[in-house]
């Protein structure tokens, strides 16, 4: 961050608590051409640190994708049924790597042996805290697939493996529209000869 880069955060309140919790922010930074901004009022979404995990087979090259029914797609006019990877949710005082290989199995059935970092980053920042810390995770693909989730969560979720070009072909087509899963793909096209030398 540049030392010309300063903020301010001048008032924060709660607005709305409930599944999720949405915030409202009064703050000020300072201008690319010189001062402060006037006071800048923004609602935010309040969705905290989450984890997401791409379940990678080297052997077969081979990737496992889940889906399911999105409120947040169904807001958006589009499909709510989505393709995506395996995510969740950290709670105060548990690793992502953890939560990882938790959500892996609750989600998808799948061991995971393995984890590379990917990537850490804020999935909606205009108006959504959400950062994701994304992974690859290496498992044995053999056999997986079925409905899997949490039925207390009411969760309803199919898992489907396939190679990777076909899941490449897939991102071509725009029909895998979350963007978890297309950061976690597209790394994976980019640096998937490294991934099978070193898990091999």
């Amino acid at each position: 961050m540049s030392q010309s880069e300063k903020f301010e955060v001048t008032a924060r309140r709660v607005a709305y608590q409930g599944y999720f919790r949405v915030s409202i922010c009064q703050f000020r930074h300072t201008l690319f051409a010189g001062g402060w901004s006037p006071p800048v009022k923004r609602e935010v979404f309040e969705r905290g640190p989450v984890v997401a995990v791409l379940p990678y087979d080297p052997r077969r090259d081979e990737v496992a994708l889940i889906r399911q029914v999105r409120a947040g797609a169904l807001a958006a006019d589009r499909h709510p049924w989505i393709w995506e990877v395996v995510a969740g949710e950290i709670e105060a005082g548990e690793a992502a790597e953890g939560v990882a290989r938790r959500e892996a199995v609750e989600e998808a059935g799948i061991a995971i042996d393995s984890l590379m970092h990917m990537h850490t980053y804020l999935v909606s920042p205009g108006g959504c805290s959400e950062v994701c810390s994304s992974y690859l995770g290496r498992a044995d693909l053999a056999g997986v697939g079925g409905v899997h989730g949490l039925a207390a969560e009411g969760e309803d979720i199919m898992v489907r493996t396939l190679p990777l070009a076909e899941a490449r072909a897939m991102l071509e087509r725009g029909e895998i529209g979350s963007s978890l899963a297309i950061v976690a793909l597209q790394w994976l096209a980019l640096h998937r000869e490294r991934v099978r030398t070193e898990w091999r």
